[in-house]
């Protein structure tokens, strides 16, 4: 019997082969993913002669968390893939929501990322250099400070657009994902899509700058989508509630009508613990 094919490096075409592959393929579970927070899954997923590695995260491994909702933080993973694809951006991999060795649960491709990328840095200056964006200023042991800084990259500023949309709560270090086809993915978004503000970023470096012309594209385009019987609306319907929906498209509106990026309210950390 020949060896299975892998799924190629990521386009248009293969994610669409690969969130068929992991809705329909057979889950293997290799081991477990100890750092994360919920009971994570490093599995194999297999189908008519296709093979790809992914990450299985059941509904019955999820921690109770005090401002979200028992078992449905799968689901918002799930959501956050559709938005992103709405966006043509593809900045979330490929997740699907399905039955696997323990239960339902979300089912995300595995990315392969590039060891050694710099997107964030702590410098000793008081200004970014060049090519940097300025964060905060942080404790860094015996009354020390330094700067935090991320990478001035398209990729991580459209996906600090996507996350002001989908109100990610959790936007770590850790959670960037490049990749060798110079993609750069977000993952691990169970705390998305809640109706109040709780935008928690390290990506803070744009706060107040004008959206590009781009962005602004992809926002009117997602506000269309979002209408009751739009495609994104209608895909959405099942994952979050219809008030968390309803907070969605106000979030794409405040964005549209602002026209700038997104900064800390005040209400709630801006900021991520650990960051990392």
């Amino acid at each position: 019997m020949s060896a299975p094919e892998r799924i190629p490096p990521r386009s248009v075409t293969t994610d669409v082969a690969a969130a068929e592959l992991l809705a329909l393929g057979e889950l293997t579970v290799r081991g477990r993913i100890r750092d994360a927070s919920n009971a994570a899954l490093y599995c194999t997923v297999t189908h008519e002669g296709r093979e790809a590695a992914c990450v299985y995260k059941p509904v019955a491994g999820e921690r109770p968390l005090w401002d979200f909702p028992d078992g449905d933080l799968a689901r918002r993973e799930v959501a956050a893939y559709e938005v992103s694809e709405a966006t043509g951006w593809g900045l979330v991999p490929p997740t699907v929501l399905r039955d696997g060795p323990y239960g339902e649960g979300m089912c995300q491709l595995w990315i392969e990322t590039v060891p050694d990328t710099e997107l964030l840095a702590l410098v000793e200056d008081e200004e970014p250099g060049p090519g940097w964006k300025a964060v905060v200023f942080a404790e860094v042991g015996e009354g020390r400070t330094a700067l935090l800084v991320h990478a001035d990259d398209e990729r991580l500023r459209r996906l600090a657009v996507l996350d002001a949309v989908i109100n990610n709560a959790d936007r770590k270090g850790g959670h960037l994902l490049p990749s060798a086809d110079e993609r750069l993915y977000g993952i691990d978004h169970g705390v998305t899509f809640h109706a109040e503000n709780k935008l928690r970023t390290l990506l803070w470096g744009w706060a107040g700058d004008p959206l590009t012309g781009e962005a602004l594209a992809v926002l009117d385009a997602l506000r269309q989508a979002l209408t009751d019987d739009g495609p994104l609306a209608v895909r959405l319907g099942p994952l979050i509630t219809p008030a968390e929906l309803d907070a969605t498209r106000g979030r794409v509106e405040a964005l549209l009508a602002a026209g700038k990026h997104p900064e800390p309210s005040g209400e709630w950390p801006a900021i991520p613990w650990p960051p990392v």
